[in-house]
């Protein structure tokens, strides 16, 4: 991941600089009041399912420890009650490396028709090209932020889904793979956005299902980083501020007002973006943004080897896990 694009925003002047499940709060307009719904999200659960995938080293494309994460994957979706489909496909990555590409759909209640989509990529960034130390420019990165956050956030929502049974929704879980293969900034060869998402790429050209439809979806991307706060990521307001109104409004919900502030981030290169474009399901992007870091604004340890379990903070896990929970029990 990705490109971001936050300095003509920032001249502009858009950007400013400056729970209990059974709580209620009250909307900025105080007049509508909001309650809490769903199952509690348990943020230690989430947090060992982020170790867990950390646990196989770097999944990097066409590894060993990529092939058995995905297989643990598998098999932890289909343990909380969901039909699983691999979609398995060789991409080209932009050095014309294959990757053996590997989308992973678990679907809860796969006979309903309405549906709502959750994603996030699983797939490791083989470069530390953003270290500050240029030696480990070409080492693999860890990713228990950068990946294993999203996938844990889902894997256990799959968990609270299958303990209630009580969500007449269906959700389909979407691991999307080859995510983290873009351009490295070592590389001389252009960038223009193409070589990140492959595996989001293909699963919008390629759906699981003919003619697969939901009413929306939420990307999940570096949901458990130390410090980290969720601004309004700018294309997601392009293809989907309903949805980004729901996920805010959730938020305030569920208690998490702080670290989803009301205000623009930048505009990001990611999964959703071919989800968007090609697929025309609205969906949304819940990603870190941190304004004010030097190293990077998606955060001290984005593209780094200190993208480790060190740097995971259980409380962001709770935050965006809780307030996915709330969409998701908020729709009729």
């Amino acid at each position: 991941m990705k490109r971001i694009y936050i300095m003509s925003l920032l001249a502009a002047g858009i950007i400013s600089m400056c729970c209990s499940c059974k709580s209620t709060k009250k909307a900025d307009n105080d007049t509508e009041t909001m309650v809490a719904v769903g199952p509690e999200f348990n943020a230690d659960s989430a947090y060992l399912f982020c170790e867990k995938q950390c646990d196989f080293g770097p999944r990097t494309m066409n590894s060993d420890a990529h092939d058995k994460c995905g297989a643990w994957i598998v098999d932890k979706f289909k343990q909380y009650g969901c039909s699983v489909i691999e979609q398995k496909a060789d991409l080209k990555a932009y050095d014309g490396t294959m990757l053996k590409s590997n989308n992973i759909i678990a679907s809860y209640k796969p006979e309903l028709t309405t549906r709502i989509l959750l994603c996030a990529h699983w797939d490791c960034r083989p470069w530390a090209d953003n270290d500050p130390d240029s030696t480990n420019w070409r080492k693999p990165v860890m990713g228990a932020n950068d990946g294993a956050s999203g996938i844990a956030v889902m894997l256990e929502i799959a968990r609270q889904l299958q303990k209630s049974d009580s969500l007449n929704i269906g959700v389909d879980f979407v691991c999307f793979d080859a995510e983290d293969w873009g351009i490295p900034q070592w590389s001389n060869a252009e960038d223009n956005g193409d070589s990140w998402a492959l595996g989001a790429q293909y699963w919008a050209e390629n759906p699981h299902k003919a003619g697969y439809e939901a009413r929306f979806g939420i990307l999940l991307d570096m949901v458990g980083g130390v410090g980290a706060r969720f601004y309004q990521e700018g294309m997601s307001k392009q293809y989907a501020q309903p949805i980004v109104n729901k996920i805010w409004t959730a938020a305030r919900a569920a208690g998490y007002e702080s670290l989803f502030p009301n205000e623009q981030g930048g505009y990001v290169t990611d999964d959703h973006i071919p989800v968007n474009q090609k697929t025309k399901i609205p969906t949304a992007d819940i990603i870190a943004f941190y304004p004010n870091c030097q190293q990077s604004s998606f955060g001290p340890t984005w593209h780094t080897v200190n993208d480790t379990m060190e740097n995971i903070d259980r409380n962001i896990l709770k935050a965006v896990g809780q307030t996915v929970i709330q969409v998701l029990f908020s729709e009729k």
